[in-house]
C-alpha cells in the first residue's frame, strides 16, 4: 500500500489531486501537510475527511520537527504543492515566497533524503522559463529565465531538487505545468476572478491590452499527468505538462461573459503589472511519447463545467472571497497606486 505525504492538499490543485488519488487508487493512503493560509482551504476537501486512508496535519512545510514526524510515520513517497503562487502577491512581499518556496522546499528535501523516502515529485510552474516569442514553445531543456519574484523562488526550489538528485543520488523528479483552472481555485486567479465577477456583474479588471497569452489546462489533466508521473517517471528528469490550448486573457474573458450572458461592457482594462511575461506555452511531448499521457478535457467544456461549478457553489466563493482576500487586494491596489504615483 503506497502511502503518500501531499503538502498543500487544502489548496485548488493538491485537494484536486488527493480527490483523484483516493478515488483511482483504493489501496493509497494520504496524509495532507497543509498550513492553511488564506488560500488553503478544507472546504475543498469536504468528505474526504470521512476517508479512513485520509488524514489532515495542520503545520508549515518549514517546521523540521512537523515534517519530520510526518516522515517517521512510513511514508512511501511526497508529492510537494505546497507554494505562494500569487505573482501579485510576489511583487509586494517577495519574503513570503522565498520562505515558503526555497526555505520550505529545502526542508522537505533534506529531510526526505535523511528519512530515505523513496519518492519525490516538485510541483512547479512553466513560469521559471520566463517569457515565449509567438512561434515557440518550452521545452524540459529551456533555459530558466524567471521574470517575477514568485517565478524566481520556483526556479530556485527546481535546481534544489536538481543539485539533490546529482548530490545526493536522490529520488526527486520536477513536473512544470501550464497555468490550471478547474473548481475550488482561489478567485485571485485569472478565470475564477473573472467567473466571480461576471456573476455578479462586477468588472472583469484585464491587465495592459489584454494579449497576454496562457496555456490552459484543467485541474483533473494535471492531477492525472501528476499521477502519471508518480508511477513512472524517471528519478532525476523534468517533464512538462500542458494541453495545447492557448488564449489570450481578453478571449478567456469574453468567452466567460459569452457563457454567462453578460455584456463585454463589463471588460475593464487596468494598469499592467510588472514583469508581465506576454506568452507562456508548453511542449508537452515528452509525457505523450515516454509516459502515454494526454489532456482529455478542451478548454471549451472545461471552462463551460468550471463556471457552473462557480455558479452552484456561490456560498462557497463569498467565504474565501471575504476578509482577508479583500484587504489584500484593497491594499494592493492602494500601495500600487502609490507606487506608480512616486515613479
Amino acid at each position: 500500500m503506497l502511502k503518500l505525504l501531499i503538502t498543500g492538499g487544502a489548496g485548488f490543485i493538491g485537494s484536486n489531486f488527493i480527490r483523484y488519488v483516493l478515488a483511482r487508487h483504493p489501496d493509497a493512503q494520504v496524509v495532507n501537510l497543509d498550513k492553511l493560509t488564506y488560500a488553503g482551504n478544507l472546504e475543498n476537501l469536504a468528505g474526504v475527511e470521512k476517508d479512513s486512508r485520509y488524514t489532515f496535519v495542520q503545520g508549515d512545510i518549514c517546521d523540521a520537527e512537523v515534517v519530520a514526524a510526518i516522515l517517521d510515520g512510513g511514508i512511501d513517497a511526497v508529492v510537494h504543492f505546497a507554494a505562494e503562487s500569487h505573482v501579485d502577491r510576489s511583487i509586494l512581499k517577495s519574503e513570503e515566497f522565498v520562505r515558503t518556496n526555497v526555505v520550505g522546499t529545502l526542508n522537505l528535501l533534506e529531510l526526505c533524503r535523511m528519512k530515505k523516502i523513496g519518492r519525490y515529485l516538485q510541483i512547479s510552474t512553466d513560469e521559471v522559463y520566463g517569457s515565449l516569442g509567438p512561434e515557440s514553445a518550452f521545452t524540459e531543456n529551456t533555459p530558466l529565465a524567471p521574470n517575477s519574484p514568485y517565478a524566481a523562488s520556483k526556479a530556485s526550489a527546481d535546481l534544489l531538487v536538481r543539485s539533490y538528485c546529482r548530490t545526493h543520488n536522490f529520488p526527486g523528479i520536477v513536473t512544470r505545468c501550464s497555468n490550471n483552472y478547474g473548481p475550488n481555485q482561489f478567485p485571485e486567479k485569472l478565470i475564477p476572478l473573472f467567473i466571480s465577477n461576471a456573476v455578479n456583474e462586477l468588472p472583469l479588471p484585464v491587465y495592459g491590452d489584454g494579449l497576454y497569452v496562457r496555456d490552459w489546462i484543467h485541474v483533473g489533466d494535471h492531477c492525472a499527468a501528476v499521477d502519471k508521473v508518480l508511477q513512472q517517471g524517471n528519478e532525476g528528469e523534468v517533464y512538462n505538462i500542458g494541453a495545447r490550448q492557448e488564449y489570450t486573457n481578453l478571449e478567456v474573458a469574453r468567452r466567460i461573459l459569452r457563457e454567462l450572458g453578460r455584456d463585454e461592457s463589463l471588460i475593464t482594462f487596468v494598469q499592467d503589472r510588472p514583469g508581465h511575461d506576454r506568452r507562456y506555452a508548453i511542449d508537452p511531448t515528452r509525457m505523450e511519447n515516454e509516459l502515454n499521457w494526454r489532456p482529455q478535457i478542451p478548454f471549451e467544456d472545461g471552462l463551460r463545467e468550471t463556471i457552473e461549478w462557480y455558479r452552484r457553489n456561490s456560498e462557497w466563493v463569498a467565504n474565501v472571497r471575504s476578509g482577508e482576500y479583500l484587504t489584500y487586494y484593497d491594499r494592493m491596489y492602494k500601495e500600487r497606486k502609490r507606487t506608480l504615483s512616486d515613479r
